[in-house]
């Protein structure tokens, strides 16, 4: 287990009394604080039934945040501090990111007990397409080739 510092304690803290705040205003239980060197560059709040947006966890909404004000789409360096052990989505958006560390409070056993699970996602990916509960089917692959042939070619593209 990592030793936390004051400075860790005092981040979580922030993201807890994010989550209690969201909750009073209508959002859920969620916030995340995004550090780098010392200083709070971007919080997040779960949006997704306030904003009708299935993207707006506080992890994804602190990253979009976070990248904006560092004008910049990776955010190496940075520390996420998140009131709950993150999604599958947000955990794939943090790596992503490119973040040096992930600081969680509640587990995703305690999410789940109050409706939050995210188990179902983890067991769906492992499944092969023919059984996973949304059909997903391939297709139109050559000419959707043509993008990715144009982007080997370019001088100029920035690598993620």
């Amino acid at each position: 287990m990592t030793q936390t510092t004051d400075a860790d304690r005092r981040f979580m803290q922030m993201a807890i009394d994010l989550s209690v705040e969201n909750v009073k205003n209508g959002g859920g239980p969620f916030g995340a604080v995004i550090v780098k060197d010392g200083e709070v560059v971007a919080t997040g709040t779960n949006r997704v039934t306030a904003n009708n947006d299935p993207t707006a966890h506080a992890e994804v909404s602190a990253i979009r945040e976070a990248c904006q004000s560092m004008r910049h789409f990776k955010l190496e360096g940075c520390i996420c501090y998140t009131s709950c052990e993150p999604c599958p989505m947000c955990l794939s958006a943090l790596y992503w990111a490119g973040v040096s560390a992930i600081f969680y409070g509640n587990a995703k056993e305690d999410a789940d007990r109050i409706g939050f699970g995210d188990d179902f996602i983890y067991r769906e990916i492992e499944k092969p397409y023919e059984y996973r509960s949304i059909p997903i089917h391939g297709m139109m692959r050559n000419e959707a080739l043509e993008a990715f042939r144009q982007w080997e070619l370019k001088d100029d593209k920035i690598e993620y």
